[in-house]
């Protein structure tokens, strides 16, 4: 496109590097011209095939790319999904800013001195209101509400037009922790004219209203009372900040001294605590190992673990695995969250273990979603009234959802975007389409290592923990080749070899032959002799067994 034409027509292009497909892996480049930004690095968690992998995070191939275009980094709020892969991208890219509102911007802070990163990343925070240059865009941060504080939409503006980000967003009057959004600023962004919004779907499928963060601590206030006589429990996120806020209002008010525990808490409320963010009474929080001290029934802890992670504090105290907490007959175990999509096995897991203890479960009625439902974002979207919908935050029939709301507003279908991870989506005010697609997916992370353990790995992996291993040792002569010792077979995970004699002498004997059959060609490649090994002992065990074990051939030297 040529200069005159890009002023008289010029064009904004968003393209989604993750996040599109789940609820995870939040990553948008937003381009104009030679300026790029990008709006939120997040990750998501392994799915159950993904076996061993710590995290899943976007690939940064297209950033890496185009790196001499990059003007900032633009985090909407402080959960994983959406800050989560921070410290991978600023271990490639740290000469760029991350911009964020104060207690998003405190939560980084940690996540990068885990990494070794606090003295290198550059970092700048930013109050609502505050509209940051960034090359040919410029970008205002937007009070809204969610389930942690400072959360926010961005207004980005370019010489193409106006695109509003909303993040994950609710509409709460009654807020725990400062103000309501600001729908007074969206509906001026909506006279001077949007271009394009690209919305929260989490709850697109859900009708009505969210309900407000404070119905919860009413639901709290009713079981203290209920309950004066037992030590309670609660498991909630640790980002939840409001949450916990009422949780430790409700404890004072029935005198009750609180632990925090699990290492995310700790750290999220600590940091929320410094910075003004939460309201702890003096002499409230005591320490896990002050619980003796106290009469249960004058103690309330605060844990992670509802979601029914494996090493999260309640699952240990769950499994009597926890050093310093010990689920007691009479205890009360509240889970003040609902299970995220494929955790439901988890959690039930988890509240077997408590009740099989002894304790009593609440897990209904405790927890309000942080995102908005149906009427919030018919709401948002009659303020704004954009030319162009992009549903995002969502599953797919999350995304369709809101495209069926959108629609009910007039806005017409040919502008409703439903984006794939990897699309380029050009816009202007004449028109919007898909123009190409580039590099993304996830990248996985497995201890150290980030990008080592691809889909090979993985079907090795999966080989293993499904079928085992059988190794074949043999020793051949180096000169003449002769088949000096062996060849023995070791079994892990496939049969208990004792209890399995006749099966092993079997496969011992498949495998001599092969190797006789090899010798006696004159084969002497010894990547041949393996593959054969590998074929005539796996179509045997496939056919005797119907499994298919890895099967790992070793040949050793003797001069």
């Amino acid at each position: 496109m040529n200069n005159r034409t890009e002023k008289r027509n010029p064009s904004v292009r968003i393209i989604p590097l993750g996040g599109m497909e789940q609820i995870g892996m939040n990553m948008t480049a937003f381009e104009y011209a030679d300026s790029m930004i990008i709006v939120d690095v997040g990750m998501s968690f392994p799915t159950d095939d993904m076996l061993g992998i710590d995290l899943v995070i976007p690939d940064f191939t297209y950033v890496e790319n185009n790196i001499d275009k990059l003007k900032g980094v633009f985090i909407t709020h402080g959960h994983e999904d959406h800050i989560g892969a921070l410290p991978y991208f600023l271990k490639n890219f740290g000469q760029t800013t991350v911009y964020a509102t104060r207690l998003t911007q405190g939560i980084i802070d940690g996540k990068l001195e885990e990494h070794g990163l606090s003295e290198t990343a550059k970092r700048q925070t930013v109050r609502f209101g505050d509209v940051i240059k960034a090359g040919d865009f410029s970008v205002e941060f937007i009070k809204t509400n969610h389930s942690i504080a400072d959360a926010a939409a961005l207004a980005i503006k370019s010489p193409a037009g106006t695109i509003i980000h909303t993040g994950d967003f609710k509409i709460d009057y009654t807020p725990v922790f400062g103000d309501m959004a600001d729908l007074q600023r969206f509906a001026q962004l909506g006279k001077e004219g949007v271009l394009a919004m690209l919305c929260d779907s989490t709850n697109a499928t859900r009708e009505g209203f969210t309900p407000s963060e404070r119905t919860v601590g009413e639901t709290f206030e009713t079981i203290f009372a209920e309950n004066k006589n037992r030590r309670i429990i609660v498991a909630t996120f640790a980002s939840n900040v409001d949450r916990v806020q009422q949780i430790i209002n409700t404890s004072c008010r029935y005198d009750r001294k609180v632990v925090v525990e699990g290492r995310s808490m700790v750290n999220i409320i600590g940091k929320a605590s410094e910075l003004g963010y939460i309201s702890i009474p003096e002499g409230t929080l005591i320490d896990v190992d002050q619980l003796k001290d106290y009469p249960p029934e004058k103690t309330t802890l605060i844990t992670t673990g509802s979601q029914g992670e494996s090493m999260a504090a309640l699952s240990r105290m769950a499994a009597s695995l926890h050093r310093k907490v010990t689920i007691m007959p009479g205890d009360l175990v509240v889970f003040s969250s609902n299970p995220i999509p494929g955790n439901e096995k988890s959690v039930s897991k988890v509240i077997n273990e408590l009740e099989q203890k002894g304790a009593s479960v609440i897990n209904y009625h405790t927890h309000v979603s942080g995102h908005a439902c149906q009427e919030e974002i018919k709401l948002l979207y009659s303020l704004v009234r954009p030319q162009f919908a992009i549903p995002v935050h969502g599953e797919f029939h999350h995304r369709q959802a809101q495209a069926k709301v959108v629609e009910s507003l007039g806005i017409p279908k040919e502008n409703i975007f439903m984006l794939n991870s990897g699309d380029v989506l050009e816009l202007s005010k004449e028109k919007a389409e898909v123009v190409s697609q580039v590099t993304h997916g996830g990248v996985l992370v497995d201890g150290l290592g980030v990008g080592d353990v691809g889909n090979i790995v993985l079907r090795d992996r999966q080989t293993l923990a499904q079928d085992g291993i059988l190794i074949v040792v043999l020793t051949l002569e180096k000169y003449t080749n002769q088949l000096l010792a062996g060849p023995d077979i070791v079994s892990r995970g496939f049969v208990y070899i004792r209890e399995s004699e006749n099966l092993m002498d079997e496969a011992q004997q498949v495998v001599s032959d092969a190797v006789f059959e090899c010798l006696d060609s004159r084969v002497t490649d010894w990547s041949r002799i393996k593959n054969v090994i590998r074929d005539d002992l796996g179509s045997f065990l496939w056919k005797k067994m119907k499994r298919s074990p890895m099967i790992l051939p070793i040949i050793m030297e003797v001069e």
